[in-house]
């Protein structure tokens, strides 16, 4: 058996637990906070057998895009502000950053 935890931006959170759920299978979804962007994330938990991996996996993929967004940088800490001009950059966001942990037992009550 194994966990995967993905984190996935807000955007893609209920598509994908859509998803999930039309495929068979349960997951727990907690709030998070990403630390580039401290954007609101989503962090699913699902439990499932190792053949069942893969399967997972492209639904994660086929929920989960990854998006250009306009942000602007944080001015910087302890630095010298003078030569800091706070233009928007454009960087990539969404997609899923997806963990597979072995899970050495489990219960369900």
């Amino acid at each position: 058996m194994k966990m995967i935890m993905a984190v996935v931006q807000d955007k893609d959170s209920g598509k994908l637990a859509s998803a999930l759920v039309k495929a068979g299978y349960r997951a727990t979804k907690l709030a998070s906070t990403g630390g580039f962007l401290k954007a609101g994330n989503t962090t699913f938990m699902i439990g499932t057998e190792n053949d069942k991996v893969e399967d997972v996996f492209r639904i994660i993929r086929e929920n989960c895009k990854i998006r250009d967004q306009l942000v602007t940088p944080v001015s910087p800490v302890g630095g010298t502000t003078d030569s800091y001009i706070p233009f928007p950059v454009e960087v990539q966001v969404g997609g899923a950053a997806v963990f597979v942990i072995p899970v050495e037992r489990f219960e369900h009550y």
